[in-house]
């Protein structure tokens, strides 16, 4: 008898975990019902409900598509490398939005997976 792999369930292809100091980081590589591949990128932080008295896990969830994954990693790129250097990169023609300053508070999102 074959046995049953879970990932095939929730189209999951390829997951890598990553720990760091109390956040995990789930990288995992899904794919669509037409078979086109995609990334979700979970941070799932354990937290203590201290009306419950017990522990859950706080997650949030980002999906990449593979049209744009050269534009992701071109603006993490750009942020690693001014962290590290303190100098701003030169502005790429992909980064149209900081033309178009966006104020968005992450307290405003109030959207959790």
């Amino acid at each position: 008898m074959e046995e049953n792999n879970p990932r095939e369930h929730n189209n999951e292809i390829f997951s890598r975990a990553v720990k760091a100091g109390k956040r995990t980081y789930f990288f995992d590589v899904k794919q669509t019902a037409t078979e086109k591949l995609y990334i979700t990128i979970t941070e799932s932080k354990r937290r203590f409900d201290t009306v419950t008295e017990k522990y859950s896990f706080e997650k949030h969830k980002l999906f990449l598509y593979k049209e744009d994954f050269e534009k992701f990693a071109n603006g993490l790129s750009d942020v690693i490398d001014f962290i590290e250097t303190g100098q701003q990169p030169p502005l790429r023609d992909e980064n149209l939005l900081e033309e178009e300053h966006v104020d968005i508070s992450f307290e405003d999102l109030s959207v959790n997976s």
